[in-house]
């Protein structure tokens, strides 16, 4: 069985292979952009047809949130078009397909927590551009989307990692403390999508920690166990804006797990630990 994942490099890319070779697949492809290309098509048609897939987990994403308000054609590309792309060859080879998401897709004015069949309305070009590959994977009858938020893991740049080396640079820091969410380790989410990519059980899920914070609170825990002391001050969406607008309820069910017969991950809090523990901060 050949399992190729896109975004070989990423965070999240990086622990899904872990997974799947901690469990035995031995025919694991890990691509990124120096691979392949997934906007060009004939690229992607001749990748495929030497090394024809059984399953594909695409986590390979455009998500610089903010400069995609200006590269827009860029963000579309690699989110939608590639995506489709990608879809396309799934559907030759008949392989399974998994998509990753984001709770950007949400506009966040809900007052309690989004569930899978709640209309998306993205409120940034990002945002939209995922929603779009959704729409184009709902089309294929052997796909997975799980949607994710606030992710951090070993492989890459992350809000723990930014706020480590601001807590060693500065004395004080402006945190945003009215948007929130669930923060997820991608060491927990891979274990979930390996679970995920051996069943039947396609459609829409909602995957993240357990817990709920803002930026601010998520901010003071990484802190006090990493014992940096530092001034943090809570402030307004308002007070630091930013050309790409968030939303401020990223909140999302995972009752979708439990229908399907899949555990909740961990508490974001014991992940977080675990997570400063593998990077040697504690």
């Amino acid at each position: 069985m050949r399992i190729v994942v896109t975004g070989a490099n990423g965070q999240l890319g990086h622990d899904v292979i872990k997974e799947l070779q901690s469990r035995g697949y031995s025919d694991v492809l890990g691509i990124d952009i120096r691979d392949l290309d997934i906007t060009r098509l004939h690229d992607v048609e001749v990748f495929f047809e030497n090394n024809i897939p059984n399953i594909i987990i695409h986590c390979a994403a455009y998500t610089l949130v903010d400069r995609a308000e200006d590269e827009n054609i860029l963000c579309m590309n690699v989110n939608f078009i590639g995506t489709k792309h990608l879809i396309e060859q799934a559907r030759k080879y008949g392989a399974k397909f998994l998509y990753i998401s984001t709770d950007y897709v949400f506009d966040g004015n809900k007052n309690s927590p989004y569930e899978v069949n709640d209309v998306p309305n993205p409120l940034s070009k990002y945002g939209e551009s995922k929603y779009l590959g959704e729409i184009e994977t709902l089309k294929y009858y052997r796909s997975y989307i799980v949607r994710i938020s606030w992710v951090f893991g070993k492989n890459g740049s992350n809000f723990v990692r930014t706020m480590l080396r601001l807590g060693n640079e500065q004395k004080s820091l402006n945190v945003i403390n009215d948007q929130h969410g669930s923060p997820t380790f991608t060491c927990d989410l891979s274990m979930f999508l390996v679970d995920l990519i051996g069943t039947e059980k396609y459609g829409i899920y909602h995957c993240t920690n357990e817990g709920v914070c803002s930026w601010y609170e998520f901010a003071i825990e990484i802190f006090r166990l990493s014992q940096i002391h530092i001034t943090l001050n809570p402030i307004s969406s308002d007070q630091y804006l930013t050309k790409a607008r968030r939303p401020k309820n990223s909140v999302m069910s995972k009752s979708s797990l439990e229908k399907n017969g899949f555990r909740r991950l961990p508490h974001w809090k014991n992940a977080l630990k675990r997570y400063l523990e593998e990077i040697g901060v504690i």
